[in-house]
């Protein structure tokens, strides 16, 4: 995976631009993106798989451009990794694991659980647990499931919901995070 740096772009800043959006904050999509605007126009995702073990460090969007290389590495990097499938993930999904990475100051990155889901996978994983969706939108590359080690999964659900872009979901014993840009919505199970 590509590392960037992303030289010029201050976490007060970042903090400052964040705050100053989250005031106007309506609930749609477009807070997501709200968020991640005035860091320089530039967005980085930072995750690593306990999994795998790759880990991704990389700016994927610049001054109104989504950079079409990195989307690729972010897809690769999101793939299912029993069946080893890709999907092209939802930009959308990515825009709010970012903003709610950058509103909780984090320095490490998110481990990633699930990402993308082959609907073999998503039937095994419901076959084992009540918790899977049939129709979960981790088959459709709109969803990841995360953890921070840094921050609470009530901080990180927090930092999602506040972007008021999808759906955040907390489950009692798990200590992860869903995160996805379908409907508005929030739950803990």
């Amino acid at each position: 995976m590509t590392n960037f740096n992303s030289a010029g772009m201050t976490r007060r800043g970042l903090l400052g631009a964040f705050a100053a959006t989250a005031i106007a904050a309506a609930p749609t999509y477009s807070n997501a993106t709200g968020f991640l605007r005035g860091g320089g126009d530039v967005r980085r995702l930072r995750m690593f798989s306990g999994r795998t073990g790759e880990r991704l460090d990389t700016i994927y969007w610049i001054e109104g451009e989504y950079i079409g290389e990195a989307i690729r590495e972010v897809n690769a990097f999101m793939r299912d990794w029993r069946t080893g499938d890709v999907i092209s993930m939802d930009t959308r999904t990515i825009d709010i694991m970012a903003a709610a990475h950058n509103l909780m100051d984090a320095s490490e990155p998110y481990m990633l659980l699930s990402g993308y889901r082959s609907p073999q996978t998503n039937a095994m994983l419901r076959s084992r647990s009540g918790g899977v969706a049939k129709k979960s939108l981790h088959m459709s590359g709109k969803a990841a499931d995360l953890r921070l080690n840094g921050r609470s999964t009530a901080q990180m659900s927090r930092a999602a919901q506040v972007c008021r872009a999808g759906g955040v979901g907390r489950y009692r014993g798990a200590n992860f995070v869903h995160m996805d840009c379908g409907p508005v919505r929030s739950w803990s199970g």
